[in-house]
């Protein structure tokens, strides 16, 4: 299908060839363009792998956040046991 795409046929005209919706035709076509490392023209879009890779960042964001969250609790607590204020950080 991802063939016929690129020789120019429409997914408009697949979709009613193999009775398949155009919209899985461009599905299909877009996603291996992506693949390719070419997103289709007009259209920014990111490969499986930077899906991924984004994905598992913001896995990681989400996890150093809980960890400085935790660091941010036991230091205002610490000091509230020495009388000491703890500096606050413009970085929270």
């Amino acid at each position: 299908m991802i063939e016929l795409v690129c020789a120019g046929r429409t997914p408009t005209e697949l979709s009613r060839e193999f009775q398949i919706t155009a919209q899985t035709i461009q599905n299909w076509a877009g996603q291996a363009a992506r693949d390719a490392g070419q997103p289709l023209p007009g259209k920014e879009g990111l490969s499986r792998t930077e899906r991924e890779e984004l994905a598992r960042l913001r896995r990681e964001v989400k996890q150093l956040q809980t960890e400085r969250d935790i660091l941010a609790k036991a230091t205002a607590w610490f000091a509230g046991r020495s009388g000491v204020t703890p500096i606050s950080s413009s970085n929270s």
